[in-house]
């Protein structure tokens, strides 16, 4: 088997499970839709955001929130792969291991895109009208969700279990996602949230999608393009690392 051969059926069999699971299909779309329209509905009747309702403004951030708990959470079938004694007959095969985490990377990236491309279906209803600028921004996306999932890999290359593993991936996701300035705008604020939110990669994501979607920026396209892209590289490069190093 060719290395690209054993690319392509590591990512067919993730999308195979995704597209089979219909209950995270629906999940992973009507959580998000329900931040919009519950707790947006509640804040927005507070406050604005600028020129834009509150809705409108985390609609960005509701996106970056649903894929980063699922790509996150993505590793957790590295964990249970090793209890049914799956990924010992995938690293025993003739492929390399890092084709094997790209693998795995390329599945985790398709279900996060399409989970997103189904959100963005819902943008006309909080007041964003459809543009051509949306297609660049799944291009930040998917460079986010490349060092998001390469996360979820790494965590689950270490762990033994299920319920270790969702223990470690809680304490990452939510610091992840609260100082990512998803749900709030990120000037003005303390001294020492303003520094955690500009040492979280996922608020240049946020920053990204939410200028390409509603052209507000707080640091502009390039500043967010150079840390997304640093932050997909080491992320892949541990990644890649640590499966060399799984024990079967």
């Amino acid at each position: 088997m060719s290395e690209l051969s054993g690319l392509y059926a590591i990512w067919e069999r993730e999308i195979k499970i995704f597209l089979r699971e219909k209950s995270r299909i629906v999940s992973s779309v009507v959580s998000p839709v329900l931040w919009l329209f519950i707790f947006g509905a509640g804040m927005g009747a507070s406050f604005s955001v600028k020129d834009f309702s509150y809705q409108a403004f985390i609609f960005p951030g509701v996106i970056v929130m649903t894929t980063l708990f699922s790509s996150i959470f993505y590793g957790a079938y590295v964990v249970w792969d090793k209890k049914l004694d799956f990924l010992k007959e995938v690293l025993v095969s003739p492929v390399s291991r890092t084709t094997i985490f790209f693998g795995k990377v390329m599945g985790g990236v398709t279900d996060a895109v399409i989970q997103a491309g189904i959100l963005l279906l819902f943008a006309p209803v909080f007041g964003i009208a459809f543009s051509l600028s949306m297609i660049l921004a799944f291009g930040f996306l998917i460079l986010m969700v490349m060092s998001l999932v390469s996360i979820g890999l790494i965590i689950g290359s270490v762990m033994e279990s299920p319920e270790g593993f969702g223990l470690i991936t809680s304490f990452v996701n939510f610091p992840l996602f609260f100082l990512s300035g998803a749900l709030f705008p990120i000037d003005n604020l303390p001294g020492w949230m303003s520094v955690l939110i500009r040492l979280n990669p996922v608020t240049y994501g946020v920053d990204a999608i939410r200028g390409l979607i509603m052209g507000v920026s707080t640091f502009g396209l390039f500043v967010d393009f150079f840390v997304l892209i640093g932050f997909a590289a080491i992320m892949i490069s541990i990644g890649t690392y640590a499966f060399s190093k799984i024990k079967m």
